[in-house]
């Protein structure tokens, strides 16, 4: 796993900073609370996080949790019904964006810091093994 990381750092971390810019974190927040349409496109964000988690261990099943929370938060288009329930349209797109995004900084975050698995396990490092099932 960690071996995957490492070779793949400079694309996660290119990523990482796209997912914090003002354009693919900022403004789909702002759009959130402006109510705007726009922050549907914050799906495309999530999914191409979660593509590249899956790369790093594609044998392995990705947490059911956070399946869920992506699967809830993707896949969705925007109709003027949504405006009427706004909240339960779209907080589930940025509670997905938002746990895909942490898990994508943990994994930057311990490729950087890790030269092997740790013995006492770091929560952050922890919760990435849980993602790929691996604690």
């Amino acid at each position: 796993m960690l071996d995957s990381i490492k070779s793949n750092l400079p694309q996660l971390e290119a990523l990482l900073e796209r997912a914090t810019s003002d354009w693919e974190h900022d403004d789909y927040v702002y759009r959130f609370y402006h109510q705007s349409m726009k922050v549907y496109g914050v799906q495309s964000m999530t999914t191409t996080i979660v593509k590249a988690l899956r790369a790093l261990l594609p044998e392995a099943t990705l947490n059911a949790d956070f399946v869920a929370i992506v699967e809830q938060g993707t896949g969705h288009k925007f109709s003027p019904e949504a405006n009427a329930r706004w909240h339960a349209s779209t907080r589930p797109l940025l509670e997905a964006f938002f746990h895909a995004r942490f898990m994508l900084a943990m994994v930057v975050k311990f490729g950087r810091q890790l030269n092997a698995p740790p013995e006492v396990l770091p929560s952050g490092w922890a919760a990435v093994l849980y993602l790929y099932g691996l604690r």
